[in-house]
Order: C-alpha cells, then structure tokens, then sequence
C-alpha cells in the first residue's frame, strides 16, 4: 500500500472505531473488554504471521521494547479510552484524541531532534485552546460534573499514553522490529499487562454472547486492531510519528459525524468552536497528509 492508502484506511477505521467501542458496554467489564479485543487480535495477527512464514522470535531486549509499546499502546491507552468513553460521548473522545498530532510532533522533536517548525508553536496553541474551550463548564454537552471531569482526565490520559506508545514505535521500527510481527507481540503483551491488572484488581471474566457484542469485538479486533494499527505504524515507520498523526486531524471529523448520528451528541458553541480550533492547530501543525510515492509535488 502507498503512504496516501495507508492514511485513508486509518482515517476511515479508526474514524468509526470510536462508536463502535460503545457496543462493548454492558455485562463485561471495559478493562476485560480490552483484555478480549487485543487478546483475540494478537492470536488472529500471529496465526496470520505463521502462515505467511514470517518469523516472531525476539531478542529479549526486543521483547523488552514491545512489551513496553504493548504496555502502552494496547493497555494504558485503551483502558483510559474505554473508560472515559462510559463518562464523554465518543465523538468528543475523538476531538480530545485528536491532540495525538501536537503530542507527536513534539515528542518526536524531543526524543529524536525532529524539526520544529516556527509556525507549529501556533498549532499548538490552538489545539490546547480549542480543547480547553471544549472542556469548559457549559460549553460542551450536558454532563454530570463529576462524570465530565473524570472522563476528560481519562480522555487526556490515553492521548499522551499513545503518544508515547507512538514513538516507542517509532524507535522500534528504526531498529529493525517489522510492523506486523512486532504488533503481534505488542498486543499479547498488553492484552497480558491489562488481564493483570483486572486480577489485581478484583474485575470478573464474564462474556456476552449477544450479536452486537460479538460483533464489535470481531471489527475492533480484525479492522480497529489488526488492520488500522498496521496501516498507521506503517505511515509512523516510513514518514514518522509527527507527520503520521495528521490522521489524528481527520478521524474527528468521522467520529463526531457518527457520535451525532448515532449518539444523539448535541452540539454547543463551545464543541463547535473548541473542536474547530482543535483541528485547526492540528492542521496548522501538520500541514498536509502524505502523497503517494512516485505522485508529482
């Protein structure tokens, strides 16, 4: 695939990822939830990784990177997004996560001396305003005031957790760790780091069998988990974390649609301007996603 087709398939997937994780709600608890999601990725991409004859031995300081990008990527963050997903409707989940772009452009100049641009510093401001704004008392959707808050600290947890997952990424592919071989991996370590985590803390194995269950797991495990990771640490690897999370600009733009659509999300001055501004800065951050190779400048 060429970078352009690896941008769109993570814009499209992950734009609508964001609602599907609300099928998840119910009898199972979000933490298992997770567990199940990339529990069941990691099998389905290492069974893929096996008949393809592609090999998924480590050294054990590899493993050492992979369970930290797994730690990271595929627990840390998505425990912080299923969670706060229970508190914020997804579509403003989305605008919050959409930070990703400013995060990764500066952790990407901070860890690997990429540069800055004059006008990123804008950007930046910008997107922190315009999540600020959204954030505001009154200026967003209706919430509980305890729920709201939680849910924003989830919300702005798992966006730094996976910037920093990105560019452990990013370092792992620099040292010669192939995309798919490393995802399997990753996501068995994190899967493994969040199952842990809900045996220590006391939260119980139940399943749901039902068809909307079965079949949000089934597309965020093969299309949310396998396919849009693999299209997007693809992007990370080839044209950089800091560039790569343009994506992060137009998957809102998805998701808010859906959440609307499907949530009944109500907009107010303070989301329409808050989430303007957000993908604004982001834009100006970031000022164009990646042409396919070979296309003319």
């Amino acid at each position: 695939m060429n970078d352009l087709s690896l941008y769109l398939a993570s814009v499209l997937i992950w734009g609508s990822t964001w609602i599907a994780i609300t099928f998840q709600y119910g009898r199972v608890a979000p933490e298992v939830s997770v567990v199940y999601r990339f529990g069941l990725a990691a099998l389905l991409l290492a069974a893929w990784c096996f008949l393809r004859g592609l090999k998924l031995r480590f050294t054990r300081r590899e493993h050492g990177w992979l369970a930290l990008q797994g730690a990271l990527m595929f627990g840390i963050n998505y425990v912080c997004v299923y969670l706060a997903e229970q508190r914020i409707p997804s579509g403003l989940m989305a605008v919050i996560f959409s930070l990703l772009a400013i995060l990764n452009l500066l952790g990407a100049r901070l860890f690997f001396g990429t540069p800055l641009a004059g006008k990123a510093l804008g950007g930046v401001a910008l997107g922190v305003a315009g999540v600020g704004i959204v954030c505001l008392p009154g200026a967003g959707p209706t919430f509980g005031a305890a729920s709201l808050r939680a849910g924003l600290a989830l919300a702005l947890g798992g966006t730094v957790t996976a910037s920093l997952s990105n560019l452990v990424s990013q370092r792992n592919q620099r040292h010669g760790i192939p995309v798919m071989q490393g995802n399997a991996v990753s996501m068995a370590y994190g899967a493994a780091f969040v199952a842990l985590y809900c045996a220590l803390s006391g939260r119980t194995f139940t399943f749901d069998s039902s068809l909307h269950y079965l079949g949000s797991l089934a597309f965020l495990s093969v299309f949310g988990s396998i396919l849009a990771f693999g299209a997007y640490l693809t992007l990370v690897g080839r044209i950089g974390a800091g560039r790569a999370g343009y994506a992060m600009v137009a998957i809102p733009v998805v998701a808010l649609a859906l959440s609307t659509a499907m949530e009944g999300l109500r907009w107010h001055w303070g989301l329409a301007l808050g989430a303007g501004l957000c993908l604004a800065g982001n834009a100006l951050v970031l000022p164009r996603p990646p042409r396919p190779k070979g296309a003319p400048v």
